[in-house]
């Protein structure tokens, strides 16, 4: 599984960058061309970071895996959730769970300052999300990721 993760603390933009991106809602399948491609992937979308929406390493593995998809885009908090921090652990614990898995990190894009401590090659922080206009930052990570 190819994945595109966008991460932020709260109020940073990541659902609406990633219903810009995708022009998904909540959850769906979309299908994305990457540079140099052509045929479109197929991309399993997903909006609310999953510490806030509950959802477990395993639970977002399974249900990525469900969708038949080739890759996926999905945002993560930088910390853990406070009430169930073993649970939904920090951006860094999930990202080292998915690369466990066999996952390919294809692009981190860290909205804001916090990048809660993932360290990978084809990361990127885009300080001025919260307050840019969405499309813009939209057009630089749809860049970044290598998106048409």
């Amino acid at each position: 599984m190819d994945a595109y993760i966008i991460i932020g603390n709260t109020r940073t933009r990541k659902a609406s960058l990633v219903r810009s991106l995708t022009g998904c809602f909540n959850r769906s399948v979309r299908d994305i061309l990457l540079q140099g491609s052509k045929r479109p992937q197929r991309f399993y979308a997903r909006v609310g970071t999953l510490q806030d929406t509950h959802t477990t390493i395993e639970q977002f593995a399974a249900e990525a895996n469900r969708s038949r998809c080739d890759a996926t885009v999905f945002c993560l908090s930088p910390t853990a959730n406070r009430n169930e921090s073993v649970e939904l652990p920090d951006a860094a614990a999930y990202v080292a769970a998915f690369r466990q898995m066999g996952w390919r990190i294809k692009g981190v894009a860290v909205l804001g300052q916090n990048d809660g401590g993932v360290r990978a090659p084809n990361l990127r922080q885009y300080p001025h999300a919260p307050a840019a206009p969405v499309n813009v930052t939209a057009r630089d990570v749809r860049a970044q990721f290598g998106w048409v």
